[in-house]
């Protein structure tokens, strides 16, 4: 085959990707869940926000703090109350402001990152694709393919790619709805928060391969459901495993259980995928800082200068890379 032959056959996968959720149904429940959240986005409305950013060293306290129960005091010391809320869907629910309005649109967008789709949707995410391969690899559907000149490693290649233009389409479609939404609804443009469609692609790309194993290996979607969200939960253990061990080092003197434990922690730390250290970039690259508060172990290990997010996010994708190639081999010697 040429190269023009091959791009050809990838594209063409990836266009039976979309026609495969289509088919499924995850395509509009995908859809559904990006809607319902823009929805409530496109009600957000805010009353009473002081412009706080107005001057530099302006202090402030929110209406709920302990501190501003004494308006006199307060009055006199210069420092600015915080008491417009935040209303959500219509008024059902309403959140009293511990700023101005940029901290609250900035809130929401964390909450929809992080917290909707960097965790929940992820595993949702891994779920509800799961069964994308091993449909495709079914004798009855692949063997036609197989008749025909593409390679084998060509056509895993094209479906795993055809998947993740598929994440990619719905995490662009959750984010920048949300965002437009949040935008018209308050006038608040935070570009930072659209760093969450790369590294959210990226949390998923590493995951989905050993989807893929599984779906070559097995032909299982049950498999494959339980299997990746295992793995998952595995890799997470050990990520944060690793730096709880380190931040209790540095408050301690190790015991002779942990000098030994150590190593081995370090070793499945930088063999296995890291999906704390993704969620920390993500933290990171949308200045969550502002408003969230960070896992003691996570900020004392960045503290001490023992994360390395250019090295982890390497040593995840030639980890990522292992396993597709693993797969592509297993799936070349498969007989139908």
């Amino acid at each position: 085959m040429t190269i023009s032959d091959t791009l050809r056959t990838i594209g063409w996968l990836i266009r039976d990707t979309f026609r495969q959720s289509l088919a499924y149904g995850i395509f509009w429940l995908l859809l559904a869940v990006s809607l319902l959240c823009i929805s409530v986005c496109a009600t957000l409305e805010i009353d009473g926000a002081a412009a706080l950013d107005q001057g530099e060293g302006r202090d402030f306290l929110p209406r709920y703090d302990p501190d501003a129960s004494d308006p006199a005091k307060t009055q006199a010391s210069g420092v600015a109350i915080v008491s417009g809320q935040m209303k959500l869907a219509f008024g059902a629910l309403k959140l009293p402001l511990d700023r101005d309005a940029r901290s609250a649109v900035h809130f929401l967008e964390l909450v929809l990152a992080v917290g909707v789709a960097d965790t929940l949707g992820l595993l949702l995410t891994l779920v509800w694709t799961a069964g994308f391969l091993p449909g495709f690899l079914d004798g009855r559907s692949v063997s036609v393919l197989l008749a025909k000149p593409a390679s084998r490693w060509t056509l895993l290649a094209g479906k795993y790619l055809g998947v993740l233009c598929f994440v990619l389409f719905h995490a662009a479609i959750f984010v920048g709805g949300t965002w437009l939404a949040l935008g018209l609804r308050s006038g608040i443009w935070e570009r930072t928060y659209f760093w969450a469609i790369p590294i959210l692609l990226l949390h998923f790309a590493i995951f989905f391969s050993f989807s893929v194993v599984l779906a070559v290996c097995t032909r299982s979607t049950v498999v494959c459901v339980f299997g990746s969200m295992l793995f998952w939960f595995v890799c997470w253990g050990m990520n944060f495993g690793r730096h709880a061990v380190l931040a209790e080092s540095y408050e301690r003197a190790e015991t002779a259980v942990a000098q030994q434990a150590a190593p081995l922690v370090e070793a499945g730390y930088w063999i296995l995928p890291k999906p704390a250290d993704i969620s920390i970039l993500l933290y990171d690259a949308l200045e969550a800082a502002q408003s969230f508060g960070q896992l003691a172990a996570f900020q004392t290990v960045q503290t001490h200068g023992d994360f390395h997010p250019a090295l982890s996010i390497l040593a995840s994708l030639g980890f990522m890379g292992l396993l597709l190639l693993a797969a592509s081999r297993h799936f070349a010697a498969l007989d139908y």
